[in-house]
């Protein structure tokens, strides 16, 4: 059965940084493509990063995020810098069980975590 337990959201001021988590479980962790998206209040679900062999980053994070994985502890991070208010929203942890290629759609995922929350505030 696959898992996914977000952590490491909270509140933060503008300009300063969170590392998100994601604990994964329940099939081969390093043969999956990872993805963060995100979805704040009112608006539709946003790709933030996604990792394969290498990563992708949407352009709203690009430059301020760094998305990496750990094998071995069967884990996913999302380092965000220089948060900003528009940052809000419920972050969700994302497994492509059928792919090792990151993508910018949720088409592309099979399962998900719940959600951990970030609040940036100016």
């Amino acid at each position: 059965q696959v898992q996914l337990v977000e952590s490491g959201g909270g509140l933060v001021q503008a300009g300063g940084s969170l590392r998100l988590s994601c604990a994964a479980s329940g099939w081969t962790f390093s043969r999956s493509a990872m993805a963060w998206f995100r979805q704040a209040p009112g608006k539709d679900q946003e790709f933030v990063a996604g990792m394969g062999v290498l990563p992708l980053y949407s352009d709203s994070v690009k430059g301020r995020s760094t998305i990496s994985r750990d094998n071995a502890k069967n884990t996913v991070y999302l380092q965000m810098n220089n948060l900003k208010p528009e940052d809000t929203a419920v972050y969700y942890c994302a497994v492509g069980l059928l792919t090792m290629q990151p993508g910018r759609t949720p088409e592309r995922y099979t399962d998900w975590g719940q959600g951990t929350q970030v609040t940036v505030s100016s």
